[in-house]
C-alpha cells in the first residue's frame, strides 16, 4: 500500500486510525470503485481526494488488489 493509505488503514487493511475502515478481504470491483470515485470526485471526502488524487489507473487498480487479497483480523479481546 502507498505510505498514506497505510497510515489510515494500516500495513495490511486493519485501520489503525479512529473512524477509518478496514479494508483487508474488502471485495476488488468495490474498492476499485470507491477508489475511482474518491480520486474523481464523486465521492465527496478530501482526506481520499487528496491520498488517490495523483494516482493513476494501474497504481489504483493495484492498490485494490492488494487490499482485496488481505486476510481481515479479528481485533484483540480487551
Amino acid at each position: 500500500p502507498t505510505r498514506r493509505s497505510s497510515d489510515l488503514h494500516g500495513e495490511t487493511g486493519m485501520a489503525v486510525m479512529p473512524g477509518a475502515p478496514n479494508l483487508a478481504g474488502q471485495r476488488l470491483d468495490y474498492l476499485r470503485q470507491a477508489l475511482k470515485d474518491y480520486r474523481d470526485g464523486r465521492r465527496d471526502v478530501p482526506v481520499m481526494r487528496a491520498a488517490v488524487g495523483p494516482i493513476g489507473a494501474a497504481e489504483l487498480d493495484a492498490l485494490a488488489r492488494w487490499y482485496s487479497v488481505q486476510v481481515p483480523m479479528q481485533a484483540p479481546a480487551p
